[in-house]
C-alpha cells in the first residue's frame, strides 16, 4: 500500500482530534492541546500519514535543547503493519537530529508490546516505569534513545 508522509496542516487539527479519540480513548488529548502544539514550530513538529487522500495516522515531536520527546504516534488499526509507524518514527528521529537532539525520550503503554517492539528495533531502551501513568491505570514505560548509539533504520 502506498502512503504519503507530510507535515500536519492547520485545517487537519480537528481530524487529528477525531483520530486521537479513536486511537487513545482513555488518554485522548483535548483538541486545544493539538492547536497549542501546532503553534510552537520552534520546538514542535507534527506529521501525518495519508492514504488515498485520507489521514490515517499522525505523530509529533518536541525538541528542547538537546532532548527530543516523541509526543504521540498513532495509526488507525486497519492500517497497522504496513510500515506507516516506522516511516513516521524514522522521520521524527531525523527531525530530532536536524534540531540538534542527542537523546530522544518517549512513554509507551506497558500493555502495548507492538509499539514497544518497534521502539526497541530502533535502539530505544526501557529506563523507567511510571506506575499508573495512564488514566485507566496502565503503567508507562519510559524509553530512551541516545542518537549516537542508535541502530540503523530497520
Amino acid at each position: 500500500m502506498s502512503f504519503v508522509l507530510r507535515d500536519l496542516a492547520y485545517e487537519e487539527i480537528e481530524t487529528i482530534g477525531i483520530l486521537e479519540n479513536e486511537l487513545f480513548p482513555a488518554d485522548a488529548w483535548p483538541l486545544e492541546l493539538f492547536y497549542s502544539e501546532f503553534f510552537q514550530p520552534d520546538t514542535r513538529r507534527y506529521i501525518v500519514v495519508e492514504v488515498d487522500g485520507e489521514v490515517v495516522g499522525y505523530a509529533g515531536l518536541m525538541v528542547i535543547d538537546t532532548t527530543a520527546d516523541i509526543q504521540t504516534i498513532g495509526v488507525l488499526p486497519r492500517f497497522e503493519g504496513q510500515g506507516m509507524g516506522r516511516a513516521m518514527l524514522t522521520e521524527l528521529l531525523g527531525e530530532a537530529r536536524r534540531r540538534g537532539a542527542t537523546t530522544v525520550m518517549l512513554e509507551v503503554r506497558a500493555d502495548n508490546p507492538r509499539a514497544q517492539e518497534l521502539y526497541a528495533r530502533y535502539g530505544f531502551r526501557k529506563i523507567h516505569l511510571r506506575k499508573k501513568y495512564y488514566r485507566d491505570g496502565v503503567d508507562a514505560w519510559v524509553m530512551q534513545l541516545v542518537l549516537a548509539e542508535e541502530k540503523e533504520t530497520p
